[in-house]
């Protein structure tokens, strides 16, 4: 089967894209390259601006494919408070855009944790209602609900996957993650304990209702990640009904141990507190139960040791990343 991943060329993407074509699929990436790296992918690509129709028709008139793994999108909650409608625009356009030009054919969707915004639960549960206190989460929640309308409309089904932080690189050592500027707590703390960032660690709040007053997230490796959207793709190919599942490990790591982690596990990490974030949730960590029923998924490789280890491999072989 010919398969779709757009985005295929980032960090989540790309480990996807070749888990899939380890698993016999015939895998197609489309791709603009404003955040992902060719380097990361080397089969079939399509160079494509997914917010342009025409662009994305031009391809569907090229290509039949048996499905999409929609991953192309913005993912940062900072950014996200501060362009409001470009997250808009890039979360929402390309979706749009595929579901006119590719009718019937089912999508695995890249979602997240941030459509819950902040209930005062141990743990966040797809039963939950959607509450999304940034741009970035609500522009997610409203792709989740174009594809619940193309569902019911006939239209073609999809699986809606809400992960949480994901993290780590790939086994291989070769392929990691690489963001510029890098937004996210765990490689920034590796980086600075490697001596690949000059300035120190900032930590965005120590008096946050946590248990040492740092914000808590669930860390979940991104071959985990790829193991799901695998799942859910044969999941919705054997004709699965349409769900929204979350992608996590049920354990929660606040950012202080996750700066002590990597001390011990690396170096000593410089660090220095700064003021809150807007947008950022105290605590985010999953409710996976669902996932396991429905797909058979566990996370794996998502032990916080494991994480750091992969990724500092990454960073260590590759200190400035893919190269451009």
């Amino acid at each position: 089967m010919k398969i779709l991943v757009t985005g295929g060329c980032g960090y989540i993407g790309s480990t996807t894209a070749r888990l899939l074509q380890r698993a016999g699929y015939e895998v197609w990436v489309a791709d603009d390259l404003s955040e992902g790296h060719a380097a990361a992918w080397d089969g079939p690509m399509l160079q494509v601006q997914l917010r342009e129709e025409g662009q994305v028709a031009a391809m569907a008139a090229q290509h039949r494919f048996d499905g999409i793994v929609h991953f192309a999108a913005r993912a940062y909650i900072g950014e996200s408070m501060q362009q409001p409608l470009r997250y808009w625009r890039c979360n929402l356009l390309p979706l749009l855009h595929l579901c006119a030009c590719f009718r019937g054919v089912p999508i695995v969707f890249s979602s997240t944790c941030a459509v819950y915004g902040e209930p005062e639960v141990e743990r966040l549960e797809e039963h939950l209602p959607l509450q999304p206190v940034n741009p970035y989460g609500a522009s997610k929640m409203a792709a989740e609900r174009v594809l619940s309308d193309r569902a019911l409309a006939g239209a073609g089904s999809y699986v809606a996957l809400r992960y949480f932080n994901a993290a780590g690189a790939e086994d291989d050592g070769l392929h990691g993650e690489d963001h510029r500027p890098e937004p996210h707590i765990l490689p920034r703390a590796i980086q600075n304990a490697l001596g690949q960032l000059e300035e120190p660690l900032q930590i965005y709040g120590t008096d946050w209702p946590t248990a040492d007053g740092t914000c808590v997230r669930d860390f979940i490796h991104i071959e985990d990640l790829a193991a799901a959207h695998l799942m859910a793709l044969q999941y919705l190919l054997e004709q699965g009904e349409s769900v929204a599942l979350n992608l996590g490990t049920g354990q929660g790591h606040s950012v202080m141990e996750v700066i002590q982690a990597v001390t011990r596990l690396v170096a000593k990490v410089e660090w220095q507190e700064t003021a809150r974030r807007p947008g950022d949730p105290a605590r985010l960590v999953a409710g996976v139960e669902k996932a396991r029923q429905l797909l058979g998924w566990t996370a794996q490789h998502s032990q916080l040791e494991n994480i750091i280890t992969t990724a500092a491999r990454w960073h260590q072989q590759f200190p400035g990343g893919y190269p451009t």
